[in-house]
């Protein structure tokens, strides 16, 4: 614990959603969803900072009632919520997708992508009936299966190799393998041989690796949304137990990451509390601020 913090400095929390805020199952817990409704009810702004989708972040942040420009994606958008407005989008290249399916084909894993928001699924045209980004799967199987367990997002079969021929599609906000953590190495090799520094490769779960475009970070994402709120780094603190949630510990003022983290993010971490198995995130806030 390297830093003190002064509570009444602190005008925002910039919050991951799965394995720091959620416990392990991804509910969320009561004691979190009251902490956090207690502390915006006092005038603290509360950002998500999500891998997932908007749509799949919509009903935790529906549940604490925040407001606002968040970070989904691993930071690929930034959007204002509950209006869903994009305020900022960073895509992978269509070559990316095509060449990400053909990974996906000759291993044998389950692979996906999302479509920006607002386009069609089946033309790559904007479509204004479509609210949120569309999620497009290769193939039906039982990681999509625990996929839709794991947001509520009901994804689209559809051939990926079709989607690079899209003549109006600008690109995809990432690419994701579902698979077997032994596997991760292989598939960042191949992506980072052919795509070089053009593309991240990170893990946001256990099974979960995403492809995105260099320069995506929830860091920069944060940044973004920090500077649409008017707000000072030393004014906001970053929560995070995985490796995609680094980013955020210099965009931001004070760190902290539950004991549940991988090591490298609870030794980068200001701050250690309790897992997010025991809702300790909700158990440090009301420390600290209430």
């Amino acid at each position: 614990m390297s830093k003190k913090i002064d509570p009444k400095m602190i005008k925002a929390l910039a919050i991951d959603l799965d394995g720091t805020t959620l416990l392990p199952d991804a509910v969320l817990g009561e004691r979190t969803r009251d902490c956090i409704r207690k502390l915006i009810s006092n005038g603290m702004q509360i950002i998500i900072s999500t891998g997932r989708a908007i749509e799949a972040s919509e009903k935790y942040r529906s549940a604490f009632g925040a407001e606002g420009p968040m970070v989904f994606f691993n930071g690929a958008e930034v959007a204002d919520v509950p209006s869903g407005k994009i305020l900022h989008a960073n895509l992978i290249g269509l070559d990316v997708v095509d060449f990400g399916t053909d990974i996906a084909r000759d291993l044998g894993v389950h692979y996906q992508v999302y479509l920006p928001a607002g386009i069609s699924p089946d033309t790559g045209k904007e479509d204004p009936q479509r609210k949120w980004e569309a999620l497009l799967i290769d193939r039906p199987g039982p990681e999509a299966e625990y996929y839709y367990k794991h947001t509520g997002i009901t994804p689209i079969v559809k051939n990926l190799k079709s989607v690079a021929e899209m003549p109006d599609l600008k690109g995809c906000i990432k690419g994701m393998y579902i698979a077997d953590p032994s596997l991760h190495d292989e598939i960042r090799r191949r992506m980072k041989e052919r795509f070089g520094d053009r593309i991240s490769v990170m893990r946001s779960y256990p099974t979960f690796l995403e492809i995105i475009n260099t320069g995506v970070s929830k860091g920069e994402g944060l940044k973004i949304a920090m500077r649409h709120r008017e707000l000072k780094p030393e004014e906001v603190i970053a929560f995070g137990d995985e490796e995609n949630d680094l980013s955020m510990f210099p965009a931001a003022g004070f760190s902290a990451a539950p004991a549940n983290a991988r090591e490298k993010i609870r030794e980068a971490a200001d701050f250690v509390y309790g897992s997010n198995a025991e809702e300790g995130l909700a158990l440090w806030l009301e420390k600290t601020f209430l």
